[in-house]
């Protein structure tokens, strides 16, 4: 950019969130402020049954809210089970959602409050051009978003993946008004996550700010704020690893969840392309992908970022600058038994060409430093698998 020139940009930060251990007690409030009579609480099938899932129906009952749950969701959720929320939200006479869970709960439960009022098909919204103007934005019901894990940050973003279960495609659904109204984020919650979920899901979160920071897009504020979430993965996730009842770090890694979200804003790269059409195919944990996907992006990459990593290295006190960060990367996974290769997690180069044609469509390429091409693509997928 030339000197002479100002650079430019628009940004769009985040909402009302209630952060601490036991703040799940404010429910009732948050759905009131957010207008809710008769919410439907929306989750994945894993924690239905789960004593904070219990719990939290209990805190809705008690406060004459009822106690609706939907929690067919599957973990990259898909249009069916979008159509099946809707119409039990409609069938209950619900009035708002409580999204409730890691990133597949809060995805389903935002884009049912999202299409419980809308007449066209959920791809007509995609996050193509300016599809999300065709939405009625008034009649989007309003949302209260609780995490229960600290990766993906979806409970403060303005967008959901749905996967397409026709044609394999893990899609984004954007529209402002799918931004919670509320956040509760209650790091108690995450304190019974098994090991492989808190490691897959912390290396999200770190992938969003290592994907922001790289990003050539102008957004300062997301800059920063994908630094800091680094620093805050690379001392807490350990913590969180080795003791899961460590409530300070559990905090820690939830801010850092809600900062990597926060952060993309800015841009997602190739880490997210390779990594969205990998869950798509093959139905692998996607915070894990990323992790498997990163080393490899680090060094494609290398040219264009190694200058701003050998600054961000320095703050998070990693020698060698950028050789010393990727390094990092690469110790930071195998200590918490992130596979090596694609193909431990059963991804086999026999799709490759299905790979390739979902990735060079995935609008996270517009945000990585290196153009992506079918080509480099394609070359990528065969280093990580």
């Amino acid at each position: 950019m030339s000197p002479t020139q100002s650079p430019t940009g628009n940004w769009s930060y985040p909402t009302s969130i209630k952060f601490g251990a036991g703040r799940i007690r404010e429910l009732p409030d948050a759905c009131a402020a957010a207008g809710m009579k008769k919410p439907l609480l929306v989750t994945d099938k894993g924690l239905a049954d789960l004593p904070i899932t219990t719990a939290t129906l209990d805190i809705m009952e008690a406060a004459g809210l009822g106690r609706g749950m939907f929690s067919e969701v599957d973990p990259n959720p898909n249009e069916k089970n979008l159509d099946a929320g809707v119409t039990a939200y409609k069938s209950g006479g619900h009035d708002g959602v409580i999204a409730f869970g890691g990133g597949s709960g809060l995805d389903l439960g935002k884009m049912v409050a999202f299409m419980s009022g809308q007449t066209r098909p959920v791809w007509d919204y995609e996050d193509v051009a300016d599809w999300w103007t065709r939405a009625n934005a008034d009649a989007i019901a309003p949302i209260v978003a609780v995490p229960t894990t600290a990766g993906t940050g979806s409970e403060v973003g303005r967008a959901s993946v749905i996967t397409d279960s026709v044609s394999h495609v893990k899609k984004i659904i954007f529209h402002p008004r799918v931004l919670p109204t509320v956040v509760i984020c209650d790091p108690k919650l995450t304190t019974g996550m098994p090991k492989f979920i808190t490691a897959g899901t912390g290396l999200d979160a770190f992938a969003h700010c290592v994907e922001a920071f790289s990003s050539p897009h102008y957004h300062p504020m997301s800059q920063g704020m994908a630094l800091e979430g680094m620093r805050l993965v690379k001392d807490y996730l350990p913590r969180a690893y080795a003791d899961g009842m460590d409530i300070e770090a559990r905090a820690h890694m939830m801010s850092a969840a809600a900062m990597g979200a926060t952060a993309f804003q800015k841009g997602l790269g190739a880490i997210h392309a390779l990594s969205h059409p990998i869950g798509a195919i093959f139905h692998t944990h996607h915070g894990t992908t990323n992790a498997v996907c990163m080393p490899a992006v680090l060094e494609f990459n290398a040219a264009e970022i190694a200058d701003r990593f050998d600054m961000a290295a320095a703050y998070l006190g990693i020698k060698g600058g950028f050789d010393g960060f990727r390094n990092f990367v690469q110790e930071f996974n195998d200590s918490m038994g992130i596979p090596r290769k694609l193909s431990e997690m059963g991804v086999s180069a026999d799709k490759l060409d299905d790979l390739v044609a979902g990735a060079i469509i995935d609008p996270s390429c517009g945000g990585n430093p290196v153009e992506l091409t079918r080509e480099n693509l394609r070359e990528l997928f065969i280093a990580c698998i």
